[in-house]
């Protein structure tokens, strides 16, 4: 046989799949011509060999060859004609496909104090492998199937103690939907409410800039809603027509506070008066440094709040795993909604994620990354003091990220920002989580710069050496 040109080509992509076993190798054979012709290797218009000369230089049987002739000609890779041969046809288009990864990740700057990133070195491989092989170990084959859409009630009951314990919340398990973390929370929550006939929910300003995209996929509107040192403005709140709005009462993100008292009292009046919903996200509720967190919103009126919650902070966001808790009367549609959009979460994490909650794994793993977020806060407290006398802290001491003002000799904010910027550093000041800024168009800039500083995901020697750089950028 000519061993130049496209016989030889042929001969050189199948050769690999004819030394396969015998069982394999008619697949392998399909398999390796197919992705010859997707990838253009062989190119549209190609005469391929014979199915005798084909078989006699790969050493298998004819039979084998005419086999993947056929069958690839019906899927329409190849064409044939009575007597004119087979040929590469003209229909595929397909490319040699890429993976790209649009996961997002840190900065890669120097020092990154972009907050919102638990410390994912912390882990507990060790403990989750353990927990994993004891799943695998004792789960009935049944519970491999499809599950309830509200989730495994192992888990459900697991997570009411766990809720109740340490937050402070109403928790019955028949409320409680286990969901892939709080955003699938949010956009089920959102389906309710455009189903319910509202159209617009209420979303704290500053705030999360998650939210207006999860609503607006839900066909639910945000609507911005000033933050004041208690807590949502509830004259606003009022005055925005909205029946439901979406809060973090035990640390707001990103000023830091935590809603008082009287404000809590007050947003719960303000539900029951419009015949509304709160909706409750406690992103960061467990980390809290100076004294016990203060309970959930939900715990003061079930029938009022909907609450919601996930590991992405205390064991890592690609677990995709958290927690909704509903009230009784949205009980029904959010289950129907859950079932519709994927027919529940999948069951061997929930029952991983079960044994580590009732084996006081998951408790231990709260108080190491307490014990390590608290001193990287005081790192960063530390290193503050030291490059930028005068620099003032508000907001609770909780949570992931602290709120830094720097004196008025450091600004304008957009120079700082620069300087800071090219010299490595990635920062994000308070401004950059306004829902509104086009309603502060036109007012003078700030005089004193404010900065939204995560510091979970950072060591304490880096903390320090992130902001010795950030001070001799804004100096120099």
């Amino acid at each position: 046989m000519n061993r130049n040109g496209p016989a030889s080509t042929a001969w050189e992509l199948l050769l690999p799949a004819a030394s396969a076993p015998a069982r394999t190798r008619g697949r392998s054979l399909q398999a390796a011509l197919r992705e010859a012709v997707r990838s253009g290797r062989l190119a549209p218009g190609t005469r391929l060999p014979s199915s005798r000369d084909l078989a006699a230089d790969l050493g298998v049987s004819r039979g084998l060859i005419t086999e993947a002739y056929e069958q690839l000609t019906a899927e329409g890779y190849l064409r044939s004609g009575q007597g004119a041969g087979t040929w590469v046809g003209a229909a595929v288009r397909a490319a040699r496909p890429s993976a790209r990864d649009l996961a997002p990740r840190l900065s890669g700057a120097r020092a990154d104090f972009v907050p919102g990133t638990p410390d994912l070195s912390l882990f507990p491989r060790s403990a989750w492998a353990a927990a994993h092989r004891g799943v695998l170990a004792e789960l009935p084959h049944q519970e491999l199937g499809y599950p309830d859409p509200r989730g495994l009630p192992r888990l459900r009951t697991a997570l009411a103690g766990l809720l109740a314990r340490r937050r402070g919340v109403v928790a019955d398990p028949e409320r409680i939907v286990v969901v892939s973390g709080v955003a699938q929370a949010t956009t089920l929550l959102g389906f309710a409410l455009r189903a319910r006939g509202v159209r617009t929910v209420g979303v704290e300003d500053p705030g999360s800039p998650q939210h207006d995209a999860l609503y607006a996929s839900a066909g639910v509107t945000a609507v911005p809603v000033p933050v004041d040192g208690e807590g949502i403005a509830l004259e606003a709140l009022r005055a925005s027509g909205v029946r439901a709005v979406v809060t973090t009462p035990a640390h707001q993100f990103p000023t830091g506070i935590a809603y008082s008292a009287r404000r809590r009292a007050e947003l719960l009046d303000w539900a029951r008066s419009v015949d509304g919903i709160v909706l409750e996200d406690d992103y960061d509720g467990d980390f809290r440094y100076d004294r016990a967190p203060v309970g959930a919103l939900q715990g003061l009126d079930p029938e009022r709040v909907a609450y919601t919650g996930s590991v992405s902070k205390s064991l890592a966001p690609g677990l995709r795993l958290g927690w909704l808790l509903v009230p009784e009367t949205w009980a029904e549609e959010i289950v129907e909604r859950k079932r519709t959009m994927d027919l529940g979460h999948p069951a061997l994490d929930q029952a991983l994620f079960a044994r580590f909650l009732e084996r006081g794994d998951y408790d231990r793993q709260l108080r190491r990354c307490q014990r390590a977020y608290r001193e990287r806060r005081d790192a960063l407290a530390a290193a503050l003091d030291e490059h930028f006398p005068g620099f003032g802290v508000s907001g609770i001491a909780a949570g992931l990220h602290v709120i830094v003002t720097l004196p008025e000799r450091y600004g304008p904010e957009d120079r700082f920002l620069a300087r800071v910027a090219a010299a490595g550093v990635a920062v994000r000041p308070l401004s950059a989580y306004a829902h509104a800024p086009a309603a502060r168009a036109g007012t003078d800039p700030p005089k004193r710069i404010r900065l939204v500083l995560g510091y979970a995901h950072i060591p304490p020697a880096r903390i320090h050496e992130g902001v010795r750089l950030m001070a001799e950028a804004a100096t120099g």
